[in-house]
């Protein structure tokens, strides 16, 4: 299957994890999106979009990392530890993945995206929905070694790729210690780590070749 992707994007280091994770071989097809591939017509026709990750299993093209990562356990999965069956384990699981994507990955978006770009962050109230998105966090993980459940699922790996995006840009979670806690175990447990760090170390790289290090 043919996965678009970058190394640094949050979404597509997902979507690696989750199929090292399954023992899946991904045909990795880098789009440079600093020289607008994406917005190549062959591209668009896969995804109107053009959004990485895109991923094209056999002819059906989906795209939005959470909902690869679904596909492909449900699709692949020797079993549904990653995704549950139960209807209430799998939404915690669902509510898990949505809370990284529009609560804890959006406070990222909105003030390090800025300062990637710019080199000047987001405002103080952008900070202040990070911290309040850490809060809520540390609350899930109150007495649990994962964020949904007993075990490791998408949405661990969801929100792994989330928070050591936070960790590369050097913001500082020590004081939500069950997220510490986490997060220390997450790297060791989670399948494609390694290859989650390369591409952070990446995005750094190229913040600091052209902002210099700063942080908040």
């Amino acid at each position: 299957m043919d996965f678009y992707y970058s190394p640094r994007g949050s979404g597509c280091r997902t979507v690696i994890m989750v199929a090292k994770a399954l023992g899946l071989e991904l045909n990795k097809k880098l789009v440079n999106t600093m020289e607008s591939e994406q917005l190549k017509p062959e591209f668009v026709k896969l995804n109107p979009q053009h959004t990485i990750p895109t991923l094209v299993d056999n002819g059906f093209s989906i795209w939005e990392s959470r909902a690869i990562a679904v596909y492909l356990v449900e699709k692949y999965g020797k079993d549904d530890s990653l995704f549950p069956k139960d209807p209430k384990q799998r939404a915690v699981v669902n509510q898990r993945l949505y809370f990284d994507m529009g609560t804890l990955y959006e406070s990222f978006a909105k003030y390090y995206y800025p300062l990637i770009r710019t080199g000047q962050p987001g405002s103080d109230e952008d900070f202040k929905k990070i911290e309040s998105a850490f809060e809520f966090l540390n609350t899930f993980l109150e007495g649990q070694d994962y964020v949904a459940g007993d075990h490791l699922t998408v949405a661990d790996i969801a929100v792994v790729s989330s928070v050591s995006t936070f960790d590369i840009m050097d913001f500082n979670f020590s004081k939500y210690a069950n997220v510490a806690r986490w997060y220390a175990n997450a790297k060791k447990v989670t399948p494609g780590w390694d290859e989650n760090w390369d591409g952070l170390l990446q995005l750094k790289a190229i913040y600091e070749t052209r902002w210099g290090k700063q942080n908040k």
